[in-house]
């Protein structure tokens, strides 16, 4: 079964999904067994699992990628849209543009910290699709 969802995000940063794509399993596959695969149809953002409890790690990774890959470096040559373009290229080819997650029992089988999180890496709001592919 594949569906598709379109995400808005406000800009750069960790944007949490999982209620979304938990929503969704619990009513395509009650009570049943499978795998849940995600995919960001983009090239400048990815997917995530990472920890759900704390702000404060969301956010020191998204530091850690900003200044791992900075703007306006002069080596950049792909900078048509901006000083985010190629920045955000190398974060998303960094980071997954695919997740696979169990599902047991009609849940997906994230541990107790864990989150889903759709990683924007432009600045400017954008639309974000994602399919997702479960199978039983």
């Amino acid at each position: 079964m594949i569906k598709q969802f379109s995400f808005s995000v406000n800009g750069q940063g960790l944007h949490s999904i999982t209620d979304a794509i938990t929503n969704k399993i619990s009513e395509l596959l009650p009570q049943q067994d499978g795998l849940c695969t995600l995919y960001i149809q983009h090239t400048s953002a990815s997917l995530l699992i990472q920890e759900n409890y704390d702000d404060s790690a969301r956010r020191d990774l998204e530091q850690w990628l900003n200044r791992l890959v900075p703007e306006h470096d002069p080596l950049y040559t792909h900078t048509l849209e901006g000083n985010d373009d190629m920045p955000a290229h190398i974060k998303a080819t960094l980071t997954a543009t695919s997740l696979s997650i169990p599902i047991i029992k009609g849940q997906l089988a994230l541990g107790n910290w864990q989150g889903i999180y759709l990683w924007e890496h432009r600045h400017a709001p954008a639309e974000r699709n994602i399919i997702m592919h479960i199978g039983a």
